[in-house]
Protein backbone atom coordinates (compact mmCIF):
# COMPACT_ATOMS: atom_id res chain seq x y z
CA UNK A 1 0.00 0.00 0.00
CA UNK A 2 1.49 3.58 -1.10
CA UNK A 3 1.92 6.10 1.89
CA UNK A 4 1.30 9.57 1.15
CA UNK A 5 2.56 12.26 2.97
CA UNK A 6 0.36 15.71 2.95
CA UNK A 7 0.86 19.33 4.77
CA UNK A 8 -1.36 20.53 6.94
CA UNK A 9 -3.34 23.39 5.73
CA UNK A 10 -3.97 26.83 7.94
CA UNK A 11 -7.17 27.15 7.34
CA UNK A 12 -9.95 24.62 9.78
CA UNK A 13 -13.06 24.22 10.47
CA UNK A 14 -14.03 23.43 14.05
CA UNK A 15 -16.19 20.45 15.09
CA UNK A 16 -19.21 21.71 16.87
CA UNK A 17 -19.50 18.56 19.00
CA UNK A 18 -17.65 15.52 19.63
CA UNK A 19 -14.99 14.30 22.45
CA UNK A 20 -11.87 16.30 23.42
CA UNK A 21 -8.50 14.50 21.48
CA UNK A 22 -7.07 11.83 22.93
CA UNK A 23 -3.34 11.92 21.93
CA UNK A 24 -2.87 8.53 22.57
CA UNK A 25 -5.73 7.36 20.17
CA UNK A 26 -3.72 9.31 17.28
CA UNK A 27 -1.87 7.58 14.81
CA UNK A 28 1.43 5.95 15.83
CA UNK A 29 0.60 6.43 20.07
CA UNK A 30 4.26 6.35 20.55
CA UNK A 31 3.96 9.98 19.98
CA UNK A 32 0.98 10.79 22.60
CA UNK A 33 3.53 12.76 24.79
CA UNK A 34 5.28 14.17 22.75
CA UNK A 35 1.48 15.62 21.44
CA UNK A 36 0.61 16.30 25.22
CA UNK A 37 4.28 18.34 25.87
CA UNK A 38 3.21 20.68 22.83
CA UNK A 39 -0.34 20.92 23.45
CA UNK A 40 0.77 21.67 27.31
CA UNK A 41 2.69 24.24 26.14
CA UNK A 42 0.91 26.02 23.80
CA UNK A 43 -2.15 25.81 25.65
CA UNK A 44 -0.21 27.57 28.56
CA UNK A 45 1.18 30.53 26.03
CA UNK A 46 -2.45 31.26 24.54
CA UNK A 47 -4.02 31.69 28.03
CA UNK A 48 -2.02 34.33 29.15
CA UNK A 49 -4.33 37.03 29.45
CA UNK A 50 -2.48 40.93 29.56
CA UNK A 51 -1.93 43.04 26.31
CA UNK A 52 2.25 42.59 26.31
CA UNK A 53 1.35 38.57 27.09
CA UNK A 54 -1.11 38.22 24.02
CA UNK A 55 0.75 40.80 21.60
CA UNK A 56 3.90 38.38 22.60
CA UNK A 57 1.93 35.25 21.70
CA UNK A 58 0.26 36.66 18.33
CA UNK A 59 4.28 37.00 17.22
CA UNK A 60 5.14 33.63 18.74
CA UNK A 61 2.26 32.07 16.65
CA UNK A 62 2.45 34.41 13.54
CA UNK A 63 -0.96 35.37 13.78
CA UNK A 64 -2.54 39.03 13.03
CA UNK A 65 -4.93 41.15 14.82
CA UNK A 66 -7.49 39.76 12.43
CA UNK A 67 -7.05 36.26 14.28
CA UNK A 68 -6.71 37.03 17.75
CA UNK A 69 -9.46 34.74 18.18
CA UNK A 70 -7.16 31.70 17.48
CA UNK A 71 -5.46 31.98 20.68
CA UNK A 72 -9.04 31.52 22.29
CA UNK A 73 -9.35 28.53 20.36
CA UNK A 74 -5.45 27.12 21.14
CA UNK A 75 -6.27 28.08 25.15
CA UNK A 76 -9.36 25.41 25.09
CA UNK A 77 -7.51 22.32 23.19
CA UNK A 78 -7.94 20.46 25.74
CA UNK A 79 -11.63 20.15 26.17
CA UNK A 80 -12.21 21.62 22.86
CA UNK A 81 -14.35 18.61 20.50
CA UNK A 82 -12.66 16.68 18.01
CA UNK A 83 -13.34 15.38 14.80
CA UNK A 84 -12.25 13.40 11.95
CA UNK A 85 -8.77 15.76 10.49
CA UNK A 86 -10.31 15.45 6.79
CA UNK A 87 -12.67 17.35 7.85
CA UNK A 88 -10.80 19.84 10.51
CA UNK A 89 -8.65 20.88 7.76
CA UNK A 90 -9.64 23.66 4.80
CA UNK A 91 -8.06 25.05 2.20
CA UNK A 92 -7.33 24.11 -1.37
CA UNK A 93 -5.72 21.27 -1.46
CA UNK A 94 -8.42 19.37 0.85
CA UNK A 95 -10.81 21.03 -0.98
CA UNK A 96 -9.88 19.39 -4.18
CA UNK A 97 -9.45 15.79 -2.13
CA UNK A 98 -12.98 16.48 -0.82
CA UNK A 99 -12.61 13.14 1.05
CA UNK A 100 -16.78 13.33 2.21
CA UNK A 101 -17.55 12.62 -1.05
CA UNK A 102 -15.67 9.98 -2.15
CA UNK A 103 -17.13 7.02 -1.85
CA UNK A 104 -16.96 3.96 1.13
CA UNK A 105 -13.76 2.60 -0.39
CA UNK A 106 -12.36 5.37 -1.89
CA UNK A 107 -12.24 7.07 1.29
CA UNK A 108 -11.48 4.05 3.25
CA UNK A 109 -7.99 4.09 0.66
CA UNK A 110 -7.65 7.58 1.61
CA UNK A 111 -7.55 6.75 5.45
CA UNK A 112 -5.52 4.09 4.82
CA UNK A 113 -3.21 6.11 3.05
CA UNK A 114 -2.65 9.14 3.51
CA UNK A 115 -1.29 10.98 6.77
CA UNK A 116 -0.76 14.78 7.76
CA UNK A 117 2.13 16.11 9.39
CA UNK A 118 1.51 18.95 12.10
CA UNK A 119 3.10 21.45 14.08
CA UNK A 120 1.10 20.32 17.02
CA UNK A 121 0.73 16.69 16.38
CA UNK A 122 3.39 15.16 14.48
CA UNK A 123 1.29 13.29 11.80
CA UNK A 124 -2.09 11.87 12.00
CA UNK A 125 -3.85 10.11 9.70
CA UNK A 126 -7.68 11.41 8.36
CA UNK A 127 -9.57 9.71 9.94
CA UNK A 128 -7.85 10.81 13.30
CA UNK A 129 -10.68 12.52 15.62
CA UNK A 130 -8.56 16.40 16.25
CA UNK A 131 -9.71 19.59 17.05
CA UNK A 132 -8.77 22.65 15.43
CA UNK A 133 -5.97 24.65 16.03
CA UNK A 134 -3.39 26.97 15.15
CA UNK A 135 0.60 25.70 15.53
CA UNK A 136 2.69 25.26 12.29
CA UNK A 137 5.94 23.87 12.03
CA UNK A 138 7.87 27.10 12.13
CA UNK A 139 6.56 27.82 15.34
CA UNK A 140 9.44 28.24 18.14
CA UNK A 141 7.88 27.75 21.82
CA UNK A 142 9.29 29.35 24.82
CA UNK A 143 11.18 26.37 27.29
CA UNK A 144 12.19 23.30 26.28
CA UNK A 145 10.57 22.29 23.32
CA UNK A 146 12.19 24.90 21.01
CA UNK A 147 11.79 24.82 17.31
CA UNK A 148 8.74 22.20 16.26
CA UNK A 149 10.73 21.08 13.23
CA UNK A 150 13.57 19.78 15.35
CA UNK A 151 11.21 18.85 18.13
CA UNK A 152 9.27 16.93 15.82
CA UNK A 153 12.59 15.45 13.90
CA UNK A 154 13.82 13.54 16.86
CA UNK A 155 10.39 12.31 17.73
CA UNK A 156 9.48 11.32 14.53
CA UNK A 157 12.57 9.85 13.28
CA UNK A 158 11.75 6.54 15.60
CA UNK A 159 8.22 6.67 15.42
CA UNK A 160 8.28 5.73 11.74
CA UNK A 161 9.93 2.77 11.27
CA UNK A 162 10.05 0.70 8.10
CA UNK A 163 6.92 -1.56 9.45
CA UNK A 164 4.89 2.00 9.43
CA UNK A 165 6.33 2.88 5.96
CA UNK A 166 6.25 -0.20 3.89
CA UNK A 167 5.66 0.16 0.14
CA UNK A 168 6.10 3.22 -1.83
CA UNK A 169 6.13 6.74 -0.29
CA UNK A 170 4.60 9.06 -1.82
CA UNK A 171 5.77 13.06 -0.71
CA UNK A 172 3.44 15.67 -1.26
CA UNK A 173 4.64 18.11 1.72
CA UNK A 174 5.49 21.37 1.53
CA UNK A 175 9.56 22.21 2.19
CA UNK A 176 8.60 23.00 6.17
CA UNK A 177 6.70 19.58 6.83
CA UNK A 178 8.88 17.64 4.70
CA UNK A 179 11.79 18.52 6.90
CA UNK A 180 10.11 16.83 9.82
CA UNK A 181 10.95 13.54 8.75
CA UNK A 182 12.95 12.05 5.84
CA UNK A 183 11.65 9.43 4.20
CA UNK A 184 13.76 6.02 3.22
CA UNK A 185 15.04 6.73 -0.57
CA UNK A 186 14.61 3.86 -1.62
CA UNK A 187 11.24 3.41 -2.71
CA UNK A 188 10.09 6.91 -1.93
CA UNK A 189 9.75 10.10 -4.32
CA UNK A 190 8.96 13.76 -3.90
CA UNK A 191 6.25 15.29 -6.27
CA UNK A 192 6.30 18.86 -7.52
CA UNK A 193 4.01 20.28 -9.43
CA UNK A 194 4.57 22.98 -12.80
CA UNK A 195 2.17 24.91 -14.48
CA UNK A 196 3.46 24.96 -18.02
CA UNK A 197 1.94 27.80 -20.39
CA UNK A 198 3.20 29.22 -23.66
CA UNK A 199 4.44 32.58 -23.61
CA UNK A 200 5.53 33.74 -27.22
CA UNK A 201 5.26 30.49 -28.41
CA UNK A 202 7.79 29.08 -25.97
CA UNK A 203 6.33 26.68 -23.53
CA UNK A 204 7.09 28.07 -19.94
CA UNK A 205 6.90 26.44 -16.64
CA UNK A 206 6.71 27.77 -13.40
CA UNK A 207 5.54 26.42 -9.71
CA UNK A 208 2.50 28.34 -8.15
CA UNK A 209 0.70 27.72 -5.44
CA UNK A 210 -2.82 27.12 -5.87
CA UNK A 211 -2.18 24.84 -8.86
CA UNK A 212 0.41 23.28 -6.79
CA UNK A 213 -1.95 22.37 -3.84
CA UNK A 214 -5.45 21.90 -5.91
CA UNK A 215 -3.41 19.12 -8.41
CA UNK A 216 -1.72 17.59 -5.22
CA UNK A 217 -5.44 17.46 -3.94
CA UNK A 218 -6.83 15.54 -7.06
CA UNK A 219 -4.11 13.58 -7.74
CA UNK A 220 -4.89 11.61 -4.36
CA UNK A 221 -8.34 11.66 -4.93
CA UNK A 222 -7.76 9.95 -8.15
CA UNK A 223 -5.68 7.75 -6.82
CA UNK A 224 -8.11 6.76 -3.93
CA UNK A 225 -11.12 6.11 -6.57
CA UNK A 226 -8.93 4.07 -8.73
CA UNK A 227 -8.35 1.87 -5.74
CA UNK A 228 -4.82 1.08 -6.79
CA UNK A 229 -2.47 -0.34 -4.58
CA UNK A 230 1.13 0.00 -6.23
CA UNK A 231 3.97 -2.02 -4.58
CA UNK A 232 6.40 0.61 -6.24
CA UNK A 233 7.21 3.82 -6.87
CA UNK A 234 6.98 2.75 -10.51
CA UNK A 235 4.11 1.34 -10.22
CA UNK A 236 2.73 4.80 -8.70
CA UNK A 237 4.01 6.78 -12.13
CA UNK A 238 2.18 4.23 -14.22
CA UNK A 239 -1.20 4.44 -12.56
CA UNK A 240 -0.27 8.34 -12.64
CA UNK A 241 -0.35 8.26 -16.16
CA UNK A 242 -3.15 5.46 -16.75
CA UNK A 243 -4.85 8.31 -14.57
CA UNK A 244 -3.88 10.80 -17.30
CA UNK A 245 -1.78 12.89 -15.45
CA UNK A 246 1.74 13.83 -17.52
CA UNK A 247 4.50 12.78 -15.31
CA UNK A 248 8.42 13.45 -15.61
CA UNK A 249 11.22 12.61 -13.53
CA UNK A 250 14.11 14.44 -12.70
CA UNK A 251 17.25 13.44 -12.01
CA UNK A 252 17.55 13.16 -8.16
CA UNK A 253 21.05 13.52 -6.27
CA UNK A 254 22.32 10.40 -5.02
CA UNK A 255 20.88 8.69 -1.38
CA UNK A 256 17.60 11.42 -1.92
CA UNK A 257 14.03 10.37 -2.88
CA UNK A 258 13.20 10.20 -6.86
CA UNK A 259 12.09 13.62 -7.73
CA UNK A 260 8.90 13.84 -10.16
CA UNK A 261 7.08 16.44 -11.46
CA UNK A 262 3.62 16.60 -12.73
CA UNK A 263 3.16 19.21 -15.34
CA UNK A 264 -0.50 20.74 -15.55
CA UNK A 265 -1.81 23.54 -18.53
CA UNK A 266 -4.89 24.38 -15.94
CA UNK A 267 -6.56 23.28 -12.81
Amino acid sequence: MVLILLPPSEGKTPPVAGDPVDPASLWLPTLAGARRRVMSRLVALCRRTSARSVAETSQILGIGDGLRHELGRNAELPMAPAGPAAEVYTGVLYDALDPAGLTPEARDWVDRSAVVFSGLWGVVRLDDRIPAYRCSVGVTLPGSIGGLTAYWKKALTPALKPRETRGPILDLRSGAYAAMWSPPADGSATVRVLHERTVDGTPKRSIVSHFNKATKGRLVRDLAESGSTPETIDEVVGVLRDLKYRVEEQPAKAGHPRQLDVIVAEL
